[in-house]
């Protein structure tokens, strides 16, 4: 078993459903849990040399890029509604990661024969 691909795609699932938390549940401790697990899973994928790595990553560039504003709109000026929407985005660019995740996974299991 690989260790590296097991946290790295721990990270990856991890940060989708912590965004869905958020939209379930808006919180401001739920949208920072939710930005942290998401860049910690930037971070694994900073460095990994896979088919769609360079799509992975930039799509989790994409989810830090809408979870930090959101959480500085939810907190500096307690724009709720600009925060949801922005999580949203962030839903749809992590669901496009896992997919690509998903993809990445499969090609790799058909190289291996």
């Amino acid at each position: 078993m690989d260790w590296g691909r097991v946290f790295f795609i721990f990270f990856s699932l991890m940060s989708l459903t912590s965004i869905i938390g958020y939209l379930y549940d808006p919180s401001l401790v739920m949208l920072f849990v939710a930005a942290a697990v998401n860049f910690i899973s930037t971070t694994l994928k900073i460095g990994v040399k896979n088919l769609l790595s360079s799509e992975m990553l930039a799509s989790s560039l994409v989810v830090d890029l809408h979870l930090i504003p959101a959480f500085l709109f939810l907190q500096l000026s307690n724009n709720a509604k600009m925060a949801n929407a922005l999580a949203i985005g962030a839903l749809a660019a992590s669901v496009f990661s896992v997919a690509l995740m998903l993809i990445e996974c499969a090609k790799s299991k058909d190289s291996d024969y």
